[in-house]
């Protein structure tokens, strides 16, 4: 995981995620929303994230599922 997040920026934890009443996910970065999941896309998502080991790997979940954080580049 080393070679993956070589900035350390997941270090921080840019990220964030809400789950509402209806099974709703958002997932924040830095405070704003920029990914809502809904239905079995959820269900999956959750599951993933409540099995990761650390805090760092579950960063590593919320980076990957919003798919363009990947440049360095993101400045929301």
């Amino acid at each position: 995981m080393a070679n993956i997040d070589k900035r350390n920026r997941l270090d921080e934890s840019p990220f964030s995620y809400r789950v509402s009443k209806n099974n709703t996910i958002f997932i924040d970065f830095n405070g704003k929303c920029v990914k809502t999941i809904k239905g079995k896309e959820a269900e999956k998502f959750l599951t993933k994230i409540r099995s990761a080991a650390n805090e760092k790997e579950a960063q590593l979940i919320l980076a990957k599922i919003t798919r363009n954080f990947k440049r360095g580049n993101e400045r929301i």
